[in-house]
């Protein structure tokens, strides 16, 4: 597997702090075990975030300094990436941080109907979660409307590929959107596509009908 679309640094950097909430950190979580650059970028975002600490105790970060760190994991990150084992070992249906909550086969998924070549199965977080983690699923070919988002949204593609304005994204490939993206994710005709999708609020549609369908589709 090849990943050609990885992690916003700022969301690295959220992760590897623990900042972002459950279901951001799942699909995370889930990137890092298929993506063998990213889960270098997060820990060396975690070493020199320790190293700061050691050095620095409680000290106000000067003017820059996350400018300067963004630099650093920027410098490692251009460095050959270690083998691991996670990295090397037999690709799975399931990431193994969401085997706990899906199992360990996407054929195994009790899919909703939300409208023609479009299912969802929702994943409990429990109640008051402050944002929503769930799985799509799209048929070969089938487009989503064009839309727009209310907040942050992260989307892991695990099986299939789809293409929209920012390019091709395929099983790996992580699209981290926020509020100023508007995108119409297409489907390739040889396969479904299915995706880890993780959102602070509901999707911003922009077709009237798909604004009034959207109560119903919840997502």
């Amino acid at each position: 597997m090849t990943v050609h679309h990885h992690l916003d640094q700022s969301t690295v950097l959220r992760f590897a702090s623990g900042d972002l909430d459950e279901a951001f950190a799942v699909v995370v979580a889930a990137h890092l075990d298929m993506c063998p650059s990213c889960r270098q970028s997060v820990e060396d975002a975690e070493a020199i975030g320790g190293h700061i600490l050691e050095d620095g105790g409680h000290q106000e970060m000067s003017e820059g300094s996350f400018d300067t760190l963004l630099a650093q994991l920027d410098t490692e990150a251009a460095k050959p990436v270690r083998p691991t084992p996670a990295s090397t070992k037999k690709a799975r249906d399931v990431p193994a941080p969401l085997r706990r909550f899906i199992g360990e086969s996407l054929d195994d998924i009790p899919w909703s109907f939300v409208a023609p070549g479009l299912r969802r199965h929702m994943i409990d977080l429990g109640e008051g979660a402050p944002s929503s983690l769930y799985l799509l699923k799209i048929a070969a070919g089938k487009a989503v409307p064009e839309h727009g988002h209310n907040g942050s949204e992260i989307t892991l593609v695990l099986s299939g590929k789809f293409r929209d304005a920012l390019g091709v994204f395929g099983p790996g490939d992580i699209e981290d959107l926020d509020e100023h993206i508007e995108h119409q994710p297409e489907v390739e005709p040889d396969a479904p596509c299915i995706c880890l999708v993780a959102t602070e609020a509901p999707t911003r549609f922009k077709g009237l009908f798909s604004r009034i369908l959207q109560p119903l589709v919840g997502i």
